[in-house]
């Protein structure tokens, strides 16, 4: 560590708001996996978080520009995780994301991979010294997130994919995108979707992914198949009322599938009523505003690039996940951040916030 870097301009305040959502997180899990067979998982998750910000002390000691040196070999070996885990990845429920590790953990690359786009983007937009982006450097980037966006969504992780775009977009944006470019972008957008869904001879997105992304708008047209899961999440959270439900039915009686994970919200929000759910929402728009001051302070380009890269995952992760459980998204497969169960995602965020804290702490040095 620089001799002129020190803890205390770590962001402490940070911290503490990020533990609080995850002890709410801790604390649902116990109460969503009690007397089933996941029972015991919020132990698990409490390593996890321990060894997540563990790592996150760690990786605020590394000079961030050292990283920026080095992303594109990151860049490479993410790739190559990729690829591991199509010709090597153990699948589990018609999906391979996951590496099996020695001790028999999983490891699923898909989620450190955002932090590797994150670093590479912010190193790319960060050697460009034009204040308007061009079309070039337009598709660069793109092709940049393009790469292992279409890896990911062959395992197949459409919802993990997707959550590779706001970190392009928010740095096309930085980097000055012009509204010519933006108008464009919409249009083939726009043009893309209707083929997707409209033309049967395209098969990008297999027949259960298409019914997964449409079926929010009308859950009641299939209720025990695609719409199972929202119907349920939107009967669990009004069951909450305003100070929530102590039987939480819903959630204490299986109707909502695995609450731990994507659906956690629900359950928490079933649980602790409207004012639970406005809190946990409080919660994170008070780190999304500390993350922003600390991109608004960044030394230079690179670390305002860096943080924002972490502010559109953790807000493009909220924003589809609380959309999901309350029918107003459709049922990507987005954990939310912090709360819902799972060691990848729990490192990956840490891992983010280490490289925010890295940024901060290097305000000063000249």
């Amino acid at each position: 560590m620089s001799r002129y870097v020190s803890f205390r301009d770590f962001d402490w305040w940070l911290l503490i708001f990020v533990l609080m959502i995850c002890a709410l997180g801790v604390w649902e899990i116990r109460s969503a996996t009690a007397h089933t067979k996941f029972a015991g998982a919020h132990i698990k998750q409490v390593y996890w978080i321990i060894a997540g910000v563990g790592a996150m002390f760690g990786m605020s000691l590394f000079n961030y520009h050292v990283l920026l040196d080095r992303a594109h070999w990151m860049y490479i070996a993410a790739l190559a995780s990729l690829m591991a885990v199509l010709l090597f990845g153990q699948k589990y429920l018609g999906a391979r994301r996951w590496i099996k590790m020695p001790g028999g953990a999983h490891f699923q690359p898909s989620e450190w991979v955002k932090l590797v786009l994150i670093l590479a983007v912010s190193k790319y937009f960060a050697d460009l010294r034009h204040r308007e982006l061009s079309w070039p450097d337009f598709f660069k980037a793109g092709l940049l997130v393009g790469f292992p966006m279409a890896l990911v969504l062959v395992q197949p992780d459409l919802g993990t994919s997707l959550t590779y775009i706001p970190i392009a977009a928010i740095a096309i944006f930085l980097g000055g995108l012009q509204l010519r470019q933006a108008l464009s972008v919409a249009l083939v957008g726009a043009v893309a979707v209707g083929v997707v869904f409209f033309l049967p001879q395209v098969r990008i997105l297999k027949p259960y992914q298409q019914q997964r992304l449409t079926s929010f708008l009308e859950p009641e047209a299939d209720s025990q198949g695609a719409g199972y899961q929202v119907l349920q999440s939107k009967i669990a959270v009004g069951a909450g009322g305003i100070w929530g439900s102590s039987t939480g039915t819903q959630t204490h009686l299986a109707f909502l599938p695995i609450p731990q994970t994507d659906f956690i919200f629900a359950a928490f929000a079933e649980e602790h009523g409207f004012v639970g759910a406005m809190g946990v929402l409080l919660l994170y728009f008070i780190v999304l505003m500390r993350l922003i001051q600390n991109a608004q302070t960044a030394p230079d380009r690179a670390g305002t690039f860096l943080v924002m890269g972490v502010v559109a995952v953790l807000s493009f992760h909220i924003l589809v996940n609380v959309g999901m459980v309350v029918g107003f998204m459709p049922v990507a497969g987005i954990p939310l951040p912090l709360m819902s169960y799972g060691g990848s995602s729990v490192l990956f965020m840490f891992l983010a916030l280490g490289i925010v804290m890295n940024v901060r702490m290097r305000r000063f040095v000249n």
